[in-house]
């Protein structure tokens, strides 16, 4: 699904890690196109994840219309080349990386996302003890999309869910499934399935055998809690946590020693994919008592078959010897004739078309409304039409305390639809959750994010703005306001932002980006709500979403 790069950040001066994303070979252009825009959608949404037990996700850019992904470049080992050089962990070192891999998919669950890969080839560790799980699936989320309507889907056959293998949906159960073989790997040495490297054949055992039981040990009976084929039954990953904190009493950086990241003489990496690799696999349907269907190729059918609507054509050769019933048609009539037939086709088409003519014009004229049809909506060749439908509204709860444990509720009415998204976020004002809510094409934002007592250090919100002045080049921001609210709680503002790293869904060059925030004091803390737009429908966006929204915000400090 892709090519990861080591490559050197020019603009920033850093190394990063740059993943090139391809698409799956059979996929038709038009599903092409669709994939690689869902692909930059599923960045954007991946990108608001920031934990320490996470790889973060930097930025993304396209070369050719192709997506590349940018992310922090990690000197490390996967678990997997640990295991394959080094042979099993020890207690002590499986509970470090079942912690942290842990207090990462809480993280990234809490936020909306999925990981769907989770296995020891996507954990990370590093001589300075890091520990960090990588390769949050963007390409695997927009390929299964199209794939899995044929049967086919993408994952590692060793580690995937018995549900997600049998076609069903992925929910972040299947992550702790993940976690537990994980573990598994960790402790036996080897994974819990692997039917000599046949990806078909491990995939069924998954599906259809029983759920093997690691070696009497510490973190057996967290394993096992984790790999129970009904989804349901999993322990939380708060419990796994729970669980393997008694079991780590060094630190990760004591616990990995140098030995561990080299490969030591004699072995070879091998180059031929496995069970343990992100492979194209077809779907495994549990074993019922009835005899097996013949095995269907894993590939894409050249022929969808007849539409659903249309008679298939007649078997060749007799047909086979079963209970019928008989209709005996009437006498048909005579015929008519040729011509006869084409006056009366013509006949009953122009009396079809003078009907509907005239009732459409009928229920305009009524409605005094013009014949004309309305003129198109104007359009930007960079973010779409310049203005959107007014979004209904539904009411909204949450907490924004969670970074800093000190409460912080609030109430907001949000567009219906919006997809949630919260991820922390570390300034130098302070440590705040951020909770975002998206439109569905992606183009729109609104973020509520709560900095806990800014007050006890800054007299007004004179320091924030200069921070946000500060974070931007100053050729590409532009600031308008403040204003102060009425009532004298807070005040709004309005910035542009040029976003010249921001990928256009045609043309070159970036783009323009407008936000409104609206800034609010209660008691020790500020409260900023934003909504952030393409510049070309700020004005919609004001109207509709920004300052319906902004009178329903209550907080609580």
């Amino acid at each position: 699904m892709g090519t990861v790069w080591s490559a050197y950040d020019e603009f920033l001066h850093r190394q990063v890690a740059v993943k090139e994303m391809k698409v799956p070979p059979g996929i038709p252009a038009s599903q092409a196109d669709e994939l690689r825009e869902r692909t930059l959608r599923e960045a954007r949404a991946i990108a608001v994840l920031s934990h320490p037990n996470v790889i973060i996700l930097h930025d993304v850019a396209r070369e050719n219309d192709q997506p590349f992904v940018v992310m922090e470049l990690l000197p490390s080992r996967s678990l997997a080349h640990i295991l394959r050089d080094h042979g099993p962990l020890t207690v002590e070192q499986a509970a470090a990386v079942g912690i942290a891999v842990a207090s990462a998919l809480e993280a990234a669950h809490a936020a909306g996302i999925t990981h769907r890969d989770v296995k020891p080839g996507n954990v990370l560790v590093a001589s300075d003890g890091r520990i960090k799980l990588t390769d949050f699936g963007i390409a695997r989320n927009v390929s299964e999309a199209t794939m899995t309507r044929t049967g086919i889907m993408l994952g590692s056959p060793a580690y995937i869910a018995p549900e997600v293998a049998s076609g069903g949906a992925v929910i972040p159960a299947a992550d702790l499934w993940g976690l537990g073989a994980t573990l598994f790997a960790a402790v036996e040495g080897a994974p819990p399935y692997d039917a000599d490297g046949d990806p078909l054949e491990t995939v069924g055992k998954v599906v259809n055998g029983k759920v093997p039981k690691p070696k009497a040990g510490p973190l057996a009976d967290v394993i096992s809690a984790l790999m129970r084929k009904e989804p349901g039954k999993r322990i939380t990953l708060r419990e796994v946590r729970h669980r393997l904190y008694p079991l780590q009493s060094k630190t990760p950086l004591d616990l990995f020693g140098p030995e561990l990241f080299h490969t030591p003489d004699g072995k070879k990496t091998s180059a031929q994919p496995d069970a343990t690799d992100t492979q194209v696999i077809k779907t495994v349907l549990p074993e019922k008592p009835e005899k097996k269907s013949e095995e269907s190729s894993s590939e894409l059918a050249t022929d969808p078959g007849p539409l659903p609507f249309l008679r298939p054509p007649a078997p060749a050769g007799p047909l086979p010897a079963e209970p019928a019933t008989v209709f005996v048609a009437p006498p048909r009539p005579g015929r008519r004739g040729a011509r006869a037939t084409a006056v009366l086709i013509a006949v009953a088409v122009l009396l079809f078309l003078v009907a509907a003519g005239g009732g459409f014009a009928l229920a305009r004229t009524v409605g005094g409304q013009s014949l004309l049809p309305p003129a198109a909506a104007p359009r930007s060749p960079v973010n779409g039409p310049t203005d959107v439908p007014a979004p209904n509204l539904v009411s909204m709860s949450g907490d924004a305390g969670y970074a800093t444990g000190d409460g912080g509720h609030f109430g907001l009415s949000v567009p219906e639809g919006w997809q949630k998204f919260v991820a922390p976020h570390n300034t130098k004002l302070g440590v705040s959750l951020a909770i975002q809510y998206v439109s569905p094409d992606g183009r729109r934002s609104l973020r509520v994010e709560r900095l806990a007592k800014y007050f006890d250090e800054y007299q007004g919100d004179d320091e924030y703005i200069a921070w946000l002045k500060q974070s931007y080049p100053p050729d590409a921001f532009e600031l308008y306001g403040p204003q102060p609210l009425p009532d004298g709680t807070g005040s709004t503002l309005t910035y542009r932002l040029a976003e010249r790293s921001t990928l256009p869904e045609s043309g070159e060059g970036g783009g323009t980006r407008v936000t409104f925030a609206k800034l609010v004091k209660a008691g020790s803390s500020l409260w900023i709500l934003s909504v952030t737009v393409p510049a070309e429908q700020q004005d919609a966006a004001r109207r509709d979403v920004f300052d319906r929204v902004a009178t329903t915000l209550t907080v609580t400090d």
